[in-house]
């Protein structure tokens, strides 16, 4: 190798390249030809030094930051991240979200849009109201907490009555004909760890707060009674549970009463999922009596057992946050918010913001009502000083002052009052273009209908579609109207409602309009399967064929130079199109694939020749015509796919 071609190799002058020879001890050498092989290895080491350096002192791109108020339009964005506003549109057209460029963005709309140009968006609110961080944090210190258990199933399968062992007091005899009518949290504190119980009005609750985005539960107790087996709200139950991707522990109660069978119950919930450990399965079965207190020791062992695994932890070393479970106005007291404690700890005299209200922790008290100074994580509190109620499911946050939380709750509360787009829902009418970039290979239903035995029917014809590519999911079917929990379902699943001859509840209708769950229902069950067959080939990705556009015969041969040869042709069938994919067919077989690049007729270039016309064609890297050749022109267009065997 010569010193001019190292030169050129590594981009460097020539005199710079003799410098560094010379400081290997290689002087005054033309070539490097007689150079031996360790001397090689040397100058190829010197300069893989010289460009790791390279490498190592490039500095890293900091993104831009941009201050953003967070209900900013398209057009506005597009402005100051300087970005034409139909490569935003396109953008959120990705992720499934239709907007114009003159419509306000939610703020987590704002923030996809930052990270996908590589901008660091800084919020005004967050500037003005939220404290800088320390320059010294400590280290963030994590301790062991207990679990949240939710206890779900059918009315007066004895939910709150197990609780009611559990805590050794009369909860169920406090409520309105014994049955529990809003969301309570209690703990539960044994000597081998503490548990905290929310026991629900029913899953609807459940799922409220997890469509919110409330993660409050780590495990889910499924209480049938052994007296009545499932139940349908057992299953509706199971299915909130399921979707929720948490640990069910099945508690099978009343075994005190006679002639009971608790391996039907087993066999009954197997078919949906919950096969028992002892079956080879994954799902814990434990026998109670809420009445007797049979049972229940075991049933908290298992509890703290699942909860071990699960290896929960909280950072204890930060400013209290939780989440809100239940918000009332007492005629006495005012606003009063339940909290599920989840990080850091709570103090009486702290400033806070919830949801949309702000105030300071006036006074907390714990389950029993016992007055509280500070609460650790996965703590159940009550607490005054707020200065409205909140929905159940929002965030509960200790601030530095009442200052800040003041302004922040105002700010939340404007912002909520403006227009920002919507959550756009999966819905069978727009599901080919939502879905057709691959991004989604899965159907959620929730089904509806007059009588179990329409159920089977359904399922029979939803098991003949063919899921091999798109997975159909029944996450929960049962009878009656269309009701509230169906919809907060699909909407936590992101998933579609089907009634078959069900009318839908006027509150339901209401928060399906809200939260844009699709709602559909018929009087023919094929109708049903016909709506998902065409809904899921649309998921497909089309098959792209070849779609022959005419044919050219080669009559002669003209060689203009060494790299232009024109063939002049007669077009045999439909017409050739100048710029279109071409292949060159000899004998029978294809020799040539290319693109034809000049189509000339009369010595005019032209666009296309038609049938029965003589044109004169030249191809793309091919020079080697002969008279008798077929130049076939055809286009890849997409077909759409059908679904095999339907």
């Amino acid at each position: 190798m010569r010193i001019y071609e190292l030169s050129k190799q590594y981009n460097k002058p020539i005199k710079e390249i003799l410098e560094i020879l010379e400081k290997i001890g290689i002087k005054g050498k033309k070539s490097l030809s007689s150079l031996k092989d360790e001397e090689l290895k040397k100058v190829e080491e010197v300069f893989k030094k010289e460009e790791l350096k390279k490498v190592e002192e490039k500095p890293v791109e900091e993104k831009k930051k941009i201050i953003f108020k967070g209900n900013e339009t398209v057009k506005e964005i597009a402005e100051k991240i300087q970005i034409p506003p139909n490569e935003i549109l396109k953008y959120l057209l990705n992720l499934k979200i239709v907007v114009n460029v003159n419509q306000k963005l939610e703020k987590s709309v704002i923030e996809k849009i930052c990270e996908k140009f590589n901008i660091l968006p800084v919020f005004e609110e967050e500037k003005i109201i939220l404290p800088e961080k320390k320059k010294e944090e400590p280290e963030p210190i994590f301790v062991k907490r207990a679990p949240v258990v939710t206890i779900m199933g059918h009315v007066d399968h004895g939910k709150t009555t197990i609780l009611d062992k559990i805590r050794k007091s009369r909860i169920a005899e406090k409520e309105v004909g014994q049955i529990t009518q809003k969301i309570g949290a209690y703990k539960v504190n044994l000597p081998e760890g503490s548990i905290v119980f929310l026991d629900t009005p029913g899953h609807e609750a459940f799922t409220a707060m997890r469509a919110m985005g409330a993660k409050v539960t780590d495990i889910v107790v499924l209480v049938v009674a052994a007296d009545e087996g499932v139940k349908p709200q057992t299953i509706e139950a199971l299915n909130h549970a399921k979707s929720a991707n948490v640990p069910i522990i099945v508690a099978i109660n009343k075994i005190d009463k006679p002639n009971i069978n608790p391996e039907i119950i087993k066999q009954q919930l197997s078919e949906h999922g919950l096969i028992p450990e002892e079956w080879g399965g994954d799902t814990v079965y434990v026998k109670v009596s809420g009445l007797t207190g049979e049972g229940i020791n075991e049933l908290l062992e298992m509890i703290l057992l699942v909860g071990e695994m699960l290896e929960l932890k909280a950072q204890i070393n930060c400013k209290g946050e939780g989440t809100v479970i239940e918000s009332s106005l007492d005629r006495f007291r005012g606003p009063v918010i339940s909290v599920i404690v989840e990080k850091g700890k709570l103090k009486v005299g702290d400033p806070f913001i919830a949801g949309t209200t702000w105030g300071k922790i006036r006074a907390m008290f714990d389950d029993w009502g016992n007055r509280l100074e500070e609460a650790d994580p996965s703590t159940p509190v009550e607490i005054l000083g707020a200065h409205d109620i909140v929905v159940p499911g929002s965030k509960f946050k200790v601030v530095d002052s009442d200052k800040e939380a003041k302004e922040f709750a105002e700010r939340i509360e404007e912002e909520r009052k403006k227009t920002v787009i919507p959550v756009k829902r999966l819905s069978l009418k727009d599901l080919y273009e939502e879905i057709k970039k691959g991004e989604v290979k899965e159907l959620n239903i929730i089904l509806k209908t007059d009588f179990y035995n329409s159920i089977d029917a359904i399922k029979n014809v939803i098991s003949k579609i063919p899921q091999n590519e798109i997975k159909i999911n029944i996450l929960h079917a049962g009878t009656g109207p269309i009701s509230e929990s169906d919809v907060l379902l699909a909407s936590a699943s992101n998933g579609i409602i089907l009634g078959f001859k069900v009318p839908v509840d006027p509150k339901a209708k209401e928060i399906a309009k809200k939260e844009n769950v699709e709602i559909r229902t018929y009087e023919i069950i094929y109708d049903i399967g016909d709506e998902l067959v065409k809904a899921i080939e649309g998921m497909l990705e089309p098959e792209i064929k070849e779609e022959l556009q005419g044919q050219a015969l080669v009559k002669k041969v003209f060689k203009l130079s060494k790299n232009l040869v024109v063939a002049g042709c007669l077009v045999v069938d439909g017409k050739v199109i100048k710029n279109s994919k071409v292949k060159i067919v000899r004998n029978g077989k294809i020799i040539f694939e290319g693109v034809l690049s000049s189509l000339k007729r009369f010595k005019e270039s032209v666009n296309e020749v038609s049938y029965n016309n003589e044109c004169g064609i030249g191809i793309d890297n091919f020079y080697d015509f002969q008279e008798g050749d077929i130049i076939q022109c055809y286009a890849l267009v997409e077909v759409p796919r059908k679904l095999k065997g339907v």
